[in-house]
């Protein structure tokens, strides 16, 4: 009796001991999460006002590019309308320049805060109003039909300084803001480490509260059964065990509670996330946006300002106009190679590829190479390849080329010497043709070589260039199987090699096999009578224009529904010449129910998407000319159609 009466006490003291290490366990815990959620809670909201701070920065340089991007458009517009005179280019103009005044209102508000960054604004602010009075005044003159003088106030506002000063004030601007930028990542990577540190602590005390909790339990239970064995139970030790299990649920509970914060905090830092991801989008298309818009208004200052020269002097001067309307073509034609190089770089041109001597391509594209680097730079061709070929886009490889050069004449600021140098690479496993462009310009440092490929980054200043030249070199000869390397001191000067596979030599085609020729008119035996398709009134005008030019008699249809009927009337036509993308029917639509009653009827596709081509299965085995393009390559479109047709008429 006496033994079993130190056993209940030991046992009590045992209970006892057992709840109060509960109870002060759980004291802890309530401590510890408290702390936790106050340090959770304050680097949460540390990483959300960085992300604020970063998505500041962001809308100050998208809005100094849309600023810089309304500005050259508003002058672009007043440009037009003193050589033009019309009344729309006028309203462009103001309607330009007005969207300009709000982008400089939204910076002036949103640099308040950074006296450095404000001063620059303050600046810019009293050029761009001496600038809009000196605009104003050409813009009044063409206003009363004044052309001398509104071209001459227009000339005199183009080589003003103070071009120069807002360049340098956009500039300024957006480098100091990117320094700012680049501050604020720091610290919002500090941040979300330290967020990151606190969640990771919280997680680790969660599965310490889960394990005491369980821990706790399992005690309970064990000391239930163990009063139940030994027929102790009371009520006291009842109301006791009831206690602890409610501690042990409430602490569950703010667990629970703390888990629900905790994924609702990560759901908020993931939207704040994205929207930075939007910001950034945001600036790439900005400055992407300028340097497009600033490309193509060089193009089409060439292509107006040589046709409204031809205009003028094709009656008393038709040499002079001759050579005025050969540099708008040319305008065109650098216009219509632009969007091409856009389409190569969203993957939406396709590739055309095509057994190629690399070292006769150089050679017949170094001419075009001298013009557009100039005099003061000199060119060396040093070839050694001339019994190798690479099968490749020959567009593509040229554009590749003269886009760097191009970069090698910015690199040298129009003085220096380039060279474009051939030879075999012996260091690839594969035989491999290195096509090198050295400069002896001012060379790059070792991170803009990191990133010189990547998409819309470039080292000029704002508005010049998309960024997208280099890019497009990396894809051509990713494209063609091959690879691109940079080697570049600063100070000394840059070497840029493509190295492409080499294709077999006895495919090589003879030298100028594909050259264009003049197209020749057709005999009256040949001419073909072809039905014309296409909805755009202008285009179709052009279209027919070529074809009778070529000696054929064309037919047009301006709406594709009417079609079936004329092919009926006329009996059936020599060759179907059709768009593609037409608002009631499209190209291969209607020639799919041509081809029910007429399954021989030749067919020849026009298009201005180069991805219809390589994507629509419907084109079937029908050949595909790529708007814009000339007589000659119509000319052989057409002849190349009408082949089999031929064939079987000399045949009969």
């Amino acid at each position: 009796m006496f033994e079993r009466d130190l056993d209940n006490e030991a046992e009590d003291q045992r209970e006892r001991f057992r709840f109060w290490l509960t109870i002060g366990l759980g004291a802890i815990l309530t401590g510890v999460v408290g702390a936790l959620v106050l340090l959770l809670s304050r680097a949460n909201d540390d990483y959300d006002r960085s992300l604020s701070w970063q998505a500041h920065s962001l809308e100050i340089i998208s809005q100094t590019r849309s600023l810089d991007a309304a500005l050259a458009r508003a002058e672009a517009a007043l440009g037009r309308f003193a050589v033009g005179l019309q009344k729309e280019d006028g309203r462009v103009y103001q309607q330009q320049w007005g969207l300009s005044q709000q982008y400089l209102t939204l910076l002036q508000r949103n640099v308040r805060d950074n006296p450095e960054q404000a001063g620059l604004v303050r600046k810019l602010t009293a050029e761009l109003t001496a600038r809009g009075i000196q605009l104003g005044d050409a813009a009044l003159s063409a206003n009363y039909r004044q052309t001398i003088a509104a071209i001459s106030k227009y000339n005199a506002a183009g080589h003003d300084s103070a071009l120069l000063r807002i360049d340098r004030l956009l500039s300024d601007l957006i480098r100091n803001e990117r320094r700012i930028l680049f501050e604020r990542n720091r610290v919002a990577a500090s941040d979300r480490a330290s967020l990151n540190q606190a969640i990771l602590l919280f997680s680790l005390l969660g599965a310490a509260a889960a394990v005491i909790a369980i821990a706790a339990t399992v005690s309970l239970v064990r000391a239930e059964s163990e009063r139940r064995t030994a027929r102790r139970e009371t009520l006291f030790e009842s109301d006791r065990a009831m206690q602890l299990e409610a501690a042990v649920e409430a602490r569950t509970a703010e667990l629970e509670q703390a888990n629900v914060a905790l994924r609702s905090e990560m759901n908020e830092r993931a939207t704040a996330e994205a929207q930075l991801r939007q910001a950034q989008k945001m600036e790439a298309v900005g400055q992407l946006t300028g340097g497009i818009a600033h490309d193509f208004n060089n193009m089409l200052a060439v292509v107006v300002g040589g046709l409204e020269l031809a205009q003028r002097l094709v009656a008393t001067a038709p040499d002079k106009a001759q050579r005025h309307m050969s540099n708008a073509m040319d305008g065109a034609n650098r216009a219509a190679d632009l969007t091409r190089r856009l389409l190569t770089f969203a993957r939406a041109e396709p590739a055309r590829p095509e057994m190629m001597p690399v070292d006769d391509c150089i050679a017949s594209f170094a001419q075009l190479i001298e013009r557009t680097i100039g005099d003061r730079i000199a060119l060396t061709l040093d070839l050694h390849v001339p019994d190798l070929a690479c099968w490749v886009d020959r567009q593509q490889f040229e554009n590749a080329l003269l886009n760097l050069a191009v970069n090698a004449r910015d690199a040298m600021e129009g003085h220096g010497s380039l060279t474009i140098r051939t030879l075999r690479d012996e260091q690839e496993e594969v035989a491999a043709l290195a096509v090198q462009v050295i400069d002896t310009g001012c060379g790059m440092s070792a991170e803009v070589v990191e990133r010189v490929f990547d998409p819309f980054y470039t080292t000029k200043p704002a508005g010049q260039g998309t960024g997208l030249g280099m890019s497009q070199v990396f894809a051509f000869c990713r494209q063609s199987g091959g690879e691109v390397r940079v080697a570049s001191t600063e100070g000394e000067g840059t070497s840029v090699a493509m190295l492409l596979p080499v294709a077999r030599t006895q495919a090589v085609p003879a030298p100028g096999a594909d050259a264009d020729e003049t197209p020749d008119v057709a005999r009256a035996a040949d001419a073909l009578t072809i039905l014309v398709v296409e909805d755009d009134q202008r285009v179709l005008a052009a279209t027919v224009g070529a074809v009778e030019e070529l000696g054929h008699r064309a037919i047009a249809c301006s709406n594709p529904l009417d079609a079936e009927a004329l092919v009926d009337t006329h009996g059936g036509f020599d060759l179907i010449l059709s768009d593609v993308l037409m608002p009631e029917l499209t190209g291969p639509e209607m020639v799919a129910g041509l081809k029910q009653r007429w399954p021989d009827l030749p067919v020849l596709f026009v298009t201005g998407y180069a991805g219809d081509a390589s994507e629509d299965e419907a084109f079937g085995d029908h050949d595909v000319l790529r708007k814009p393009f000339t007589l000659t390559a119509l000319d052989q479109a057409i002849r190349r159609t009408n082949a089999p047709v031929e064939g079987q008429r000399l045949a009969s």
